[in-house]
Formats: structure tokens, sequence, C-alpha cells
């Protein structure tokens, strides 16, 4: 991957190279960090932050779950986004705001100073250009979801994605693109970084926050532009072998985007290639970049 120049770092723009931490930070050693991913796009009107907002109060949800008191504000952080596209020279771009438990004690609930960081980078498609026009094969892992009240699956925390690791790790051990896990339940859960949407009869389904599931802001996108175009959305509890009985099946989130899956465990999703639904709600979310779907929530920042 090629990195961009300058990075925002504790409030500065600075080289890239400059942005450096303690290999004895807090965050290094428990995981405890807080982040978001967010996607840059090329607009009629110029490049637009896709639900910058959005993202950034999660953030700050996700660091209230942890007792990290980011030092700067919503707007801080939020202009500190569209700063580091402007310097960098990037007309679209994936940025990664972070903010952490820095250098300053070694015990577990030590208090220490809390670092923030805001990256911009070019990044292309997470699952590949390839699996977003003609699906990836996935599997269903064999680590679970995390249980209701051991970790917040509702904070997007760094500590969190110890789990992703395992499940898509795992997958591509195996040949496959992405892993699937379940909850504590036996019941599905969602990718490795990714929501789930499964499609029966024309509607969408999806996995309740119950599952154990991060509830995605791109799965947000997904329920509300559906439901505007007519398009029934049930969020409910899905049986592991649902997954080779759908129609059609998705993957989304802000880095795979709305990625098709054409098999899961070896079995094909419906005809084994991208149904109508999907690429209706891929031209409903790409519309929105090239002009095509009205912007009526103002998510383009």
């Amino acid at each position: 991957m090629n990195f961009p120049e300058k990075i925002w770092h504790n409030g500065t723009i600075k080289p890239w190279a400059e942005a450096t931490t303690h290999v004895m930070a807090h965050a290094i050693h428990y995981g405890s960090s807080v982040f978001e991913g967010i996607r840059a796009y090329e607009t009629p009107q110029g490049t637009a932050i896709f639900r910058l907002t959005d993202h950034i109060k999660r953030l700050f949800q996700s660091a209230k779950i942890y007792d990290i008191d980011i030092p700067y504000t919503l707007d801080e952080i939020n202009a500190a986004c569209r700063e580091v596209v402007r310097v960098n020279g990037l007309t679209k771009a994936y940025l990664r705001p972070v903010a952490f438990r820095g250098y300053g004690g070694i015990g577990i609930a030590a208090d220490t100073p809390i670092d923030v960081a805001v990256a911009a980078m070019a990044f292309g498609r997470y699952l590949g250009e390839d699996g977003m026009e003609n699906g990836i094969d996935a599997c269903v892992s064999s680590w679970q979801r995390f249980a209701p009240n051991t970790l917040p699956a509702g904070a997007k925390a760094g500590g969190n994605y110890l789990s992703g690791q395992l499940v898509t790790r795992e997958a591509r051990r195996h040949g496959y693109g992405e892993g699937i896990a379940l909850a504590s339940t036996g019941l599905l859960s969602e990718g490795a970084g990714e929501n789930l949407f499964l499609v029966f009869d024309g509607e969408l389904h999806t996995t309740p926050a119950s599952a154990s599931i991060l509830t995605g802001i791109t799965r947000n996108s997904i329920i509300r532009l559906a439901r505007d175009e007519g398009i029934s959305v049930v969020e409910r509890d899905i049986p592991r072998e649902y997954l080779y009985l759908c129609d059609e099946l998705m993957m989304c989130g802000t880095a795979a985007e709305i990625t098709p899956l054409r098999s899961v465990d070896g079995k094909p999703v419906g005809t084994g290639k991208p149904g109508p639904v999907t690429k209706r709600i891929q031209q409903l979310f790409f519309g929105l970049f090239d002009g095509s779907t009205e912007d009526r929530y103002g998510w383009l920042e």
C-alpha cells in the first residue's frame, strides 16, 4: 500500500513518518483503542465524505463505552477528517480516525494520555473488484462471536477485531474470500468485519443487534435506501442453514461496500451469481456518488 505524505496526529498535520507512539503504549498491550473506517467519494459536486458526522458520533459512543475521554470535540475531528483529505490532494479516500490509550502506565486500568489520529489514504475494494461484480466464496468460521455481556459488540473497538482476525484468517487459509461468524447462540452473527443481508422472495433479511453485531453505518444506509425503494427489510434471528437456502446474499461495510456472496461452505447461493435485489441495492448505494440516487438524508459531507 502506498501511504500519503501527511497525517493528522494529536491536533497537528505532520509528515506520515512522524506520527509515532511508544511500544509501551497501553493500546498495544490491551487493545484499548476505538476507531472508524470512512470513505470519501468523487461526486459531481466534488469530493464528499460519506456520513462523516454519523461515523464520528459512533467514534465518541465507542469511546464512552470504554471510558476513553477523547480530548477533541466532534466538530474538531470532523474538521481533521476534511483537512487530511485536502492536504494529501485526495479526490477519493479511505479515512481512519483512531483514539487510543497512549504511553503512561502498564496496568490494565492505568490512566494514560489519549492519543488521536486521522489518516486518509487510497484504498480499493476490500474484497476485490471481481468480488464486487461477480461475488465471493465464503465459509462459516469455527470461531464464534463473543457472547453478550462479555465484550460490547456495539463498540467499534480495536480489541473487538481480534475476533474478526480469527474469522477471516481461518477463511483465507482454506481458500475462501471471507468468513462468517455465528453468535454464541449458534445463530448467524456477521462477517469478519461486515454485516449480512439475505434475500428471500425479494425481501432483505438481516441479523439484529442482539446477535453480537456492530450495527454498521453501511447496513443502516442499505436499510433506509431499500425501504425508500419499497423493498421490505426484516431484522430477525437467522439460523445458519438459511445461508444455503436464501436467494441472494451480500456483505456490507465501509471497506467491503456491498459485496455479493456466490457460495457459502461450497454451496452455491441462489444461482451462484449476484441477483437482482443485490444489484439494485448496489445501484442505489453507488448512485449516491454519481448523482443517480437522491441524497435525501444529507449523507454526503
